[in-house]
């Protein structure tokens, strides 16, 4: 019912900053939540940060507050990912997840972008 596509993902140095994108189609008028997760080699997925798609509220994780932020655009169904002064704990596989309207959980996903960032 909505479909997500990552992209701007890459390899780049410690200090360097990354945009992602997340091109959301379908049902988009059904969407409460949308983030952004990571999972890194070896190591379980976990949430960086999400926005209210309606009223634009964020939350971040703590290991990324100060260095990364989320922002949408409504008329273009897509919410960005700003990530300035990448460390190489960063290096992970990116993931963007909307919530519906409705729904308690992380109904869709998209199919990553990897990030590396090299010491």
């Amino acid at each position: 019912q909505v479909q997500l596509v990552e992209s701007g993902g890459g390899l780049v140095q410690a200090g360097d900053s990354l945009r992602l994108s997340c091109a959301a189609s379908g049902r988009t008028f059904s969407i409460n939540l949308m983030g952004w997760f990571r999972q890194a080699p070896g190591k379980e997925r976990e949430i960086v940060t999400h926005i209210s798609w309606s009223g634009g509220g964020t939350s971040y994780a703590d290991s990324v507050k100060g260095r990364f932020a989320i922002s949408r655009d409504n008329a273009k169904n897509t919410v960005y990912l700003q990530m300035n002064s990448l460390k190489p704990e960063d290096t992970a596989v990116y993931y963007c997840a909307v919530t519906s309207k409705g729904q308690l959980r992380w109904d869709y996903w998209g199919q990553g972008t990897q990030v590396t960032v090299s010491s």
